[in-house]
Order: C-alpha cells, then sequence, then structure tokens
C-alpha cells in the first residue's frame, strides 16, 4: 500500500505558519502593554515624590512663584499619565483583538489537524485490513500447499 499523504497538508502547514505569526504578535502587544504599565508605575511614583515634596516644602514655607511652578509641574504630570492611561488601554484592545485572532487561528488549525487525523486512522485501518488480508491469503496457501503435498 502506499504511503500516507494528506492532501490539505500545505493548507495546514499555511495555517501554522499564520498562527504562527499571531501569537509572536500578540507576544509583542502584550510586552508593550507590560512596558506601559511600568511606565506608568514610574510616572506615578514621581508625581507622589513631587507631590510630597511639594507639601514639605509648603510646610517649611515656600514663595508663591515656586509654589505656582510646583503646581503647574503636578498639572502637566497628571495630564502625562491620563495621556498613558488611554495609551495603555488602546494596547490592551490591541492585545485583546490579537488573542481574538489567535483563538481563531487555532480553531481553523485544530479542524484542519482533526480531520488529518481521521484520514490517518483511516489509512491506518486500511492498510491493517490490508496486511491481514496478505496474512490469510499466506495461510490458506500454506494449507493448500500442505493438503496437496500429503
Amino acid at each position: 500500500m502506499k504511503k500516507f499523504r494528506f492532501s490539505l497538508e500545505t493548507v495546514l502547514d499555511y495555517k501554522q505558519q499564520a498562527l504562527d505569526a499571531l501569537q509572536v504578535e500578540h507576544g509583542a502587544i502584550l510586552a508593550q502593554v507590560k512596558a506601559q504599565e511600568a511606565e506608568i508605575q514610574e510616572m506615578e511614583a514621581a508625581y507622589r515624590h513631587l507631590n510630597g515634596e511639594f507639601a514639605r516644602r509648603k510646610l517649611e514655607g515656600i514663595t508663591i512663584v515656586d509654589a505656582m511652578k510646583y503646581d503647574q509641574y503636578l498639572r502637566a504630570m497628571e495630564r502625562q499619565l491620563e495621556e498613558a492611561y488611554q495609551h495603555l488601554e488602546l494596547l490592551k484592545q490591541q492585545a485583546e483583538e490579537k488573542r481574538q485572532e489567535v483563538v481563531e487561528a487555532k480553531k481553523e488549525t485544530s479542524s484542519i489537524e482533526k480531520l488529518r487525523e481521521k484520514k490517518l486512522d483511516g489509512y491506518n485501518k486500511a492498510l491493517q485490513k490490508s496486511e491481514e488480508a496478505m496474512i490469510d491469503e499466506l495461510v490458506s496457501t500454506k494449507r493448500v500447499m500442505a493438503a496437496q503435498s500429503a
């Protein structure tokens, strides 16, 4: 019997390559999310530090001009934080969309793989039947030859 050949093997290979590429893209977006979260944490720490310094300086006595500078700088930091949070939400949305694409690609790939497994099972069963028929033929031939020689 000839060797097993799955007719959709090239399609399966293509789908697997597409899935791998999507997983790499998803991983890259997740890395961007982690980096953005780390940046936000650093920005929040800097904001808390500056705000604490401002509060300490107010208790010690500070000029109005310096107080206004602190206030303006704190407001600018708040705007940067808000923009960073918006960017983080955008990245999370992109990560979720890419995750959905990965899930769909996995579904497509697994359905073709299941079809391949079914075809391989059928091939193996046919091969086994063929081998059993060949063995039966050999046994019956041996019996006929044994009966003729007796």
